[in-house]
């Protein structure tokens, strides 16, 4: 099983950061204001550390998701994220997600294919729990729809990049 080691520090990188870029991309399709952005960043923070928890998780997927425990993996996920999006609109974030994704789906598959569907499998389904957290449209949290027609989209576009099944 692949762990740290078998991958190089920019690599390494890259994998943290498409872990915050599934469900970036899901909340930048469609912005929910700002408790529903709330719900979708701890949506994300709650996969990532049941995921650290989880017996059936791969070691990879648990060495990552430890790497949020640290001071430096947080950190290198998030200057990462800030040199990736700093300026930039909903759109371009969502497009340099997808680009994040397709990165990591490849570094995965190439460096660690006896991980690479379960890694997939579990950045898609961060992004469906990002997209279930917060109700869209409605009027103070009445109404709406647990997942909008953008949020189903981004959905399909993740799967995609990630080379999987919608």
């Amino acid at each position: 099983m692949a762990g740290k080691m078998d991958f190089t520090p920019d690599e390494w990188k890259t994998l943290l950061e498409s872990v915050m870029m599934a469900g970036l991309a899901v909340t930048a399709a469609d912005p929910s204001g700002l408790w529903g952005t709330l719900k979708e960043s701890m949506a994300t923070a709650r996969a990532v550390i049941g995921a650290k928890h989880d017996a059936n998780a791969t070691e990879l997927i648990k060495a990552i998701a430890g790497e949020f425990e640290t001071g430096d993996g947080r950190a290198a996920a998030r200057d990462g994220l800030r040199t990736q999006l700093s300026g930039k609109t909903p759109p371009e974030i969502v497009a340099k997600s997808l680009e994040i994704l397709r990165q990591a789906a490849a570094i995965v598959s190439a460096k660690a294919p006896a991980d690479a569907a379960a890694f997939k499998g579990w950045l898609q389904h961060i992004s469906q729990v990002v997209a279930e957290a917060s109700t869209e449209g409605g009027f103070l949290g009445f109404g709406g729809v647990t997942i909008s027609e953008a949020e189903k989209a981004t959905l399909v576009q993740i799967s995609t990049s990630l080379g999987l099944a919608a």
